[in-house]
């Protein structure tokens, strides 16, 4: 419950730069008079704005700075909830706006709209509407319930009974069941795409399937080809090696050269040899006698003739010696183009053993390609594949479960649809609604059956069974119809401890379309009202109503500023 307890205010319409401060909970019943433009209403516009931010009447913010002033205008009302002690602190010029609990103001960091909603939402919960319905009657700017369109009297009865909380539910729902909107679209956005990505991977393992397959052919052709070339070396190599085996030139031709080396060594023995033979000759030709021995050469005809044959026969040997080395020359040549022969056969076999080589290294890269890169370009790709379609799996089981829970939040939002469970609720409270409006308007003596809908449709009868509208009736009829929704909504906000509060405010109420009577009944009502109900009554009528209320607050103009009279 919220106890009301006092408002102050300075620089607020007609209120000068002081504070007028007034009680909430003082006493029981209070009534204020005082002249047109006195400021008797001005208390409830200040109620009004320090917990809403705008007056009770048409007025607009900038307005509600005193017009002499013209600043400082401000307004701050204290109230409790429970054991938490509030005060709210409004201000223009300068804009204030402050929530004290317990003595400490609550953090302002947030948007002022946001700190409203804090104000409004968390802790008198109750907006601005439905805190005049249950707090307000009377005033010329206040619409009663009868005369709310359909959805404000919903609001005002969803207050009431503390069930606006499935409206807020419903609206969370709502904004959770766009965002799963937006996943689902995004899911099956994706879901196409990986859907694309998976035809395209079909297709690309097709193509490289194809194209594998076509170099395999390709490679094991060029394998095939490459080993036949390898067996036709080797057995050339073979053929080859063979002949070399067989071949004894090189032994033969070391042979002939020790023979030309021994030659050589003859024909330069012979050679020295005919040197002496021709040295000895032309000595005996040219001395008759030896120079060492100084004797007469004997036979000397005989040992030049001698010398001759010898030198003859040295020659022949010469000639014979000259003749084999021709020979072996001759031979030597022949074994020389035989060795050069068997050399191009070795160059053959080093060049075709190099060839094998080269091509054993091939044959086993173009293996190994097709073994493992090839193999390998298609294994990655039929990976990809699996994963896409993991992916697509995945994605799958996630829009089933958005799904299931979009099916899920719709059965809720159903609950939560004003034909949902809030109607249900509201169905049971009707025919305690319906009793207690009855009850009022008999105390009100207006007897009529007056029952409303869940849909807060009207249903007016008299005694005699005729059927009425809340428009045909007069002004003093309707008033006593509002007047007992009034006391109604609050003995429900007190049943449901929602929107209950010690405060109530009758603007003018006396002055208006109540005969002698309605005053008479309605001052029994208030009367009866609980211990902790704190009723002001504002009114022109202070002739009529003096006396009937436990205090009186009287205001009056002083140098154009409105004060309460001492």
């Amino acid at each position: 419950m919220i106890i009301f307890k006092s408002i102050k205010y300075k620089n607020f319409l007609s209120s000068g730069n002081y504070f007028t401060e007034i009680p909430l909970n003082k006493d029981k019943s209070t009534l204020i008079v005082g002249q047109n433009g006195a400021g008797k209403s001005t208390m409830l516009d200040a109620i009004s704005f320090a917990l809403f931010g705008k007056p009770h009447r048409k007025i607009s913010k900038n307005q509600l700075v005193n017009s002499i002033n013209q600043k400082q205008s401000l307004v701050e009302v204290q109230f409790s909830v429970g054991k938490a002690q509030f005060k709210i602190v409004r201000g223009i010029k300068p804009n204030i706006f402050e929530i004290w609990k317990d003595e400490t103001m609550i953090n302002q960091s947030s948007h002022a709209l946001e700190y409203q909603k804090i104000l409004e939402q968390n802790i008198l919960k109750l907006n601005h509407k439905s805190f005049h319905q249950v707090v307000v009657l009377g005033s010329s700017s206040f619409i009663p319930f009868m005369q709310l369109n359909a959805g404000h009297r919903r609001n005002v009865i969803e207050d009431l009974l503390d069930i606006n909380i499935f409206s807020k539910m419903n609206i969370i729902l709502r904004e959770r069941n766009s965002v799963l909107k937006e996943n689902i679209n995004k899911v099956n956005n994706d879901t196409n795409i990986v859907k694309s990505r998976i035809e395209q991977q079909t297709k690309y393992i097709r193509d490289i399937a194809a194209v594998t397959e076509e170099n395999k052919s390709k490679y094991e052709s060029q394998i095939k080809n490459a080993r036949g070339k390898i067996n036709k070396l080797q057995n050339q190599n073979n053929e080859l090696s063979k002949e070399l085996e067989s071949s004894t030139a090189d032994d033969e031709l070391k042979e002939l050269q020790k023979q030309k080396n021994k030659v050589i060594g003859d024909i330069a023995t012979i050679k020295q040899e005919m040197k002496a033979i021709a040295k000895r000759g032309m000595f005996l030709e040219k001395n008759d006698e030896c120079p060492t021995c100084e004797q007469t050469i004997q036979n000397k005809d005989k040992l030049i003739s001698d010398t001759k044959n010898e030198a003859y026969q040295v020659q022949s040997s010469l000639n014979m010696v000259e003749s084999n080395g021709t020979i072996i020359d001759n031979n030597i040549v022949s074994l020389e183009t035989v060795i050069a022969k068997i050399r191009e056969k070795t160059d053959t076999i080093n060049a075709n053993n190099r060839e094998i080589v080269s091509l054993n290294q091939g044959n086993d890269e173009l293996q190994k390609y097709l073994e493992s890169e090839v193999s390998a370009d298609l294994s990655g790709a039929r990976k990809d594949l699996e994963q896409m379609d993991n992916d697509k799996e995945s994605l799958f089981e996630e829009k089933l479960k958005l799904n299931e829970q979009f099916g899920y939040n719709n059965v809720i939002a159903e609950m939560l649809r004003d034909t949902g469970i809030k109607t249900k609720i509201i169905k049971q409270y009707l025919p305690t609604i319906n009793k207690l409006v009855n009850q009022y308007l008999q105390t009100l003596d207006f007897f009529v059956s007056f029952n409303l809908d869940e849909n807060f449709n009207e249903t007016i009868r008299s005694r005699h069974r005729d059927d009425f509208t809340y428009d045909s009736f007069s002004e003093g009829e309707k008033q006593r119809i509002d007047l007992s929704l009034l006391f109604t909504w609050r003995q429900i906000a007190k049943m449901k401890n929602s929107v209950s509060t010690n405060l109530l405010v009758l603007d003018e109420t006396f002055d208006s379309s109540l005969d002698h009577d309605g005053i008479e009944n309605l001052l029994k009502i208030l009367h009866t009202l609980d211990a902790d109900s704190n009723t002001f009554i504002i009114s022109h009528k202070g002739d009529i109503l003096d006396g009937k209320f436990e205090s009186k607050i009287e205001f009056v103009k002083d140098r154009n500023f409105s004060k309460i009279k001492n």
